[in-house]
């Protein structure tokens, strides 16, 4: 069997596809995506791809070691977001072949569903408590949540009592044991974060994530002193070698490796695994489409630490097409009692409806995130 094409699709609502052909007729599907710069991963997946036809699309391991090591650069947000949908799509090739689901090709699966939780609020989160009860309602046993909107290294305490009030109002309505997860999204710096952390303790949070961006991980130690909960933090690290450094440091008890950023599938699997030895939990990160999510799913089923799944259904960003919209059978993600079942079809476990992507291709996207910025006119992290 050998490779014969790499196409991308650049669909709405932000989201980037790639399909492999081979010459038995096989094709498998892949996300490689960073949420913003669509165009430029799809150049990327072009370029490697003129190492890939013609090479046997089972030698998965070799292929991934080409892409990343052969072009001498390597790395970074790209190029590792590039090879992850190529991963994930020669994973897909490799299991349908081969009849079987890829979690059965990388051991077995150890579990049979998985908790997942929901987005609530948007970018400027508001009216959180009734989002959450509307999550709660449709069998959510958990949500996320960006805590704060723009803060400056230093500011004043009523953006912190903002976020408070947010939090106690979901806790007033659904109770003690909701899961309840408050996203600092690298929007807080770290004198803010050290105090906003210690205030959301009383909460009995999930966990807080990113509390300082990935750069500054050495205030984590400081972060992680003035609070119990767990930190979480990792979807703009790209490979096992990025989070070498996180975990020899020891402050961040979740790491969220993004599948569609972090390498794919092969990479992504040694990421949980060194994670494992460290007792560290893994949630991978997927706020993105259904191929992403079913690549995601097919290492919840083998990895031992994961404890919850992030999925997009309903999210703020998907307000042109949602996660359902590109498949052939939607009810492969159907959630049950705040879970979901581990895909069971051959390779993602997913059929991707090609007539539907190829139109919304047509159309396209051009996404960007918003542009802050704070009242004295300087940039405030998004």
């Amino acid at each position: 069997m050998k490779i014969t094409a790499l196409t991308t699709f650049i669909v709405p609502p932000r989201w980037c596809f790639v399909k492999i052909d081979t010459d038995a007729g096989l094709s498998g599907w892949g996300e490689p995506i960073v949420e913003g710069r669509a165009h430029t991963v799809a150049a990327a997946v072009e370029e490697l791809a003129d190492y890939l036809i013609g090479k046997d699309p089972h030698r998965i391991e070799d292929h991934w070691t080409v892409m990343y090591r052969g072009g001498f650069y390597r790395g970074g947000a790209v190029h590792m977001s590039a090879i992850a949908g190529i991963d994930q799509a020669l994973w897909d090739i490799k299991g349908k072949d081969l009849g079987v689901p890829v979690h059965s090709l990388l051991g077995g699966q150890l579990r049979d569903q998985i908790r997942v939780y929901s987005w609530i609020g948007g970018d400027r989160p508001a009216d959180s408590a009734r989002m959450a009860k509307d999550c709660a309602d449709r069998g959510f046993t958990a949500v996320k949540m960006n805590g704060t909107e723009e803060m400056q290294f230093v500011d004043t305490h009523d953006k912190v009592d903002a976020v408070l009030e947010r939090v106690q109002a979901i806790r007033d309505t659904l109770g003690p044991n909701f899961g309840i997860a408050v996203d600092f999204h690298g929007r807080v710096h770290r004198p803010m974060a050290k105090v906003l952390a210690r205030e959301l303790d009383a909460f009995d949070l999930m966990f807080i994530e990113e509390p300082v961006l990935s750069e500054h991980a050495e205030a984590l130690r400081d972060i992680a002193n003035h609070c119990a909960t767990p930190i979480a933090l990792g979807e703009r690290l790209f490979s096992h070698w990025d989070f070498k450094r996180i975990l020899e440091a020891g402050y961040v008890d979740i790491l969220q490796p993004d599948p569609s950023h972090s390498g794919g599938i092969t990479e992504t699997r040694k990421i949980a695994a060194m994670a494992e030895a460290y007792d560290v939990a893994i949630a991978l990160h997927c706020p993105l489409g259904p191929i992403a999510l079913a690549a995601n799913l097919q290492l919840d089923a083998v990895c031992y630490n994961a404890f919850i799944q992030e999925q997009s259904l309903g999210i703020h960003y998907n307000t042109t097409n949602d996660l359902l919209d590109y498949l052939v059978d939607p009810s492969v993600f159907a959630y049950r009692d705040g879970h979901v079942a581990i895909p069971q079809g051959p390779g993602l476990g997913i059929e991707v409806n090609e007539d539907k992507v190829r139109a919304a291709a047509a159309q396209g996207h051009r996404w960007r995130n918003p542009v802050w910025r704070h009242k004295d006119g300087s940039f405030a992290e998004w």
